[in-house]
C-alpha cells in the first residue's frame, strides 16, 4: 500500500507494505541482548496451585509474566526523565511519531581505550541535511550486535560536542545501536544525555534517544521516513520498535 506524506511542503510516498525494522526483540534467557550488568530477562507462565498459564503444560492458554529493564535488554527510547529529578513519561511526551530520518554508517574512532563517535564525523555525515532524526549505524556491523552481553565491554559511545552538534542542528530524535550515548563507566556524568536534552538550559522534552537499535547491513544508508512506536508505559523509557520506509523515486 502507498501512502503520500507531506513533509517541508514536499509529498513523498512511501510503501507501507514494506516495512524495515531495526529493533532488537526481547526474548527468553542468555542469548538476548544485555548491558548494565543485569541477569537475562524472563518470559515464565504462570504457575498457581491447580493451574498453569501454558498450553503446552495442560493450560488452556499462555499467560507469561515477563520481568525485564528496557534500558539493558532491548531497543529502547527513552526521555529526558531518564536523568532528570521529574520523571517525564515517554508515553506522554513523544506524542508524534513519524519523522524523516536520515541513516548513517560511522566506523568509531580510536580515543585512548575507547571508540567514539566524532562531531567532526557526523558532520561529514549530514552535511547540510536537515533532519528530524539520525539512525547511526556502527562498524563493524555483525548480527551478534541482537545478542552481545555487554556489560564490562567498553562499548562505543558519543563524544558530548557530538550530542550538542546534534542538539544545534536540531535533531530531536537519536538512534544508535550501542547500548548508551554515554561511556559504560563515566562516574555518572553522563555527558552525551545532558548535552542533547540541554539540562543546563530550556529542556528538551520532545527530544528522544533510542540505544539498542540493530540496523541490517542490506540497508543502505540515506534518507527515509522512521515510524518510532514504543509501548505505553507511563515511565522514562519504553520498549520500542524503530520502523523505515524507503522514499519511493518519483
Amino acid at each position: 500500500m502507498i501512502a503520500t506524506i507531506e513533509y517541508n511542503s514536499k509529498k513523498h510516498q512511501i510503501d507501507l507494505s514494506k516495512p524495515i525494522d531495526i529493533s532488537i526483540a526481547l526474548q527468553y534467557g542468555k542469548r538476548n541482548v544485555n548491558a548494565w550488568y543485569l541477569e537475562p530477562p524472563k518470559i515464565l507462565p504462570i504457575r498457581t496451585k491447580d493451574w498453569v498459564g501454558s498450553v503446552k503444560e495442560g493450560g488452556d492458554v499462555n499467560f507469561n509474566n515477563i520481568h525485564f529493564n528496557p534500558h539493558s535488554h532491548c531497543t529502547h527510547t527513552e526521555t529526558v526523565g531518564h536523568i532528570s529529578e521529574k520523571v517525564y513519561s515517554i508515553h506522554k511526551e513523544l506524542n508524534q511519531f513519524f519523522f524523516l530520518a536520515e541513516v548513517v554508517t560511522i566506523p568509531p574512532k580510536a580515543i585512548e581505550n575507547d571508540f567514539v563517535i566524532t562531531k567532526k564525523q557526523l558532520q561529514y555525515a549530514l552535511g547540510n541535511k536537515k533532519r528530524d532524526a539520525i539512525i547511526i549505524r556502527t562498524l563493524p556491523n555483525l548480527p551478534d550486535k541482537k545478542s552481545t552481553n555487554y556489560s564490562n565491554t567498553n562499548p562505543t559511545y558519543i563524544l558530548e560536542e557530538t550530542a550538542i552538534y546534534l542538539r544545534e542542528k536540531k535533531i530531536k530524535h537519536f538512534l544508535i545501536d550501542v547500548p548508551s550515548v554515554d561511556k559504560e563507566k563515566d562516574e555518572g556524568k553522563l555527558l552525551a544525555h545532558n548535552a542533547f536534552w540541554n539540562t543546563s538550559g530550556k529542556l528538551r522534552l520532545d527530544a528522544t534517544i533510542t540505544e539498542l537499535i540493530y540496523v541490517p547491513n542490506k540497508v543502505k544508508d540515506g534518507t527515509y521516513f522512521l515510524n518510532l512506536m514504543v509501548a505505553p508505559f507511563e515511565n522514562d523509557a519504553s520498549p520500542s520498535k524503530p520502523t523505515l520506509y524507503e522514499i519511493l523515486k518519483s
